[in-house]
């Protein structure tokens, strides 16, 4: 890949360098009513790509930093969601563990209760 960006940025440059030498003739910039700057063509139209480069570049800079906030977000919630998660399943446990303690206790009331209406007494 850093090849092909290298090919890519080459190629790009080297159209610059054969625009500006093909491109001397000065011309007029008038920025605002009253200011005006004279230089050459290829210089101006090369100041004019650089500026659209570093516009977009902020512009990627700004989504990019958009997108990690929005992720932040979504990180914040689903840890608070898994943490409910996790004290729902502690809850659980314990109930379980609760439930077990008295499973044994029914069980041998319900063994005694039996054996009182079979008949069977212990010695």
């Amino acid at each position: 890949m850093r090849q092909i960006n290298f090919v890519i940025i080459f190629v790009i440059c080297l159209a610059l360098v054969l625009f500006g030498i093909e491109n001397t003739d000065p011309a007029v910039i008038r920025i605002v009513q009253g200011l005006e700057l004279q230089a050459p063509l290829s210089v101006e139209l090369i100041l004019a790509m650089g500026i659209g480069a570093v516009l977009a570049w902020v512009f990627s800079v700004w989504t990019q930093l958009q997108r990690a906030i929005d992720t932040s977000k979504d990180l914040r919630v689903r840890d608070v969601r898994i943490q409910e998660l996790e004290e729902n399943v502690e809850r659980y446990k314990a109930e379980i563990e609760e439930q077990q303690r008295l499973l044994p206790a029914a069980k041998s009331r319900q063994d005694a209760t039996q054996d009182a209406e079979t008949g069977v007494y212990a010695q």
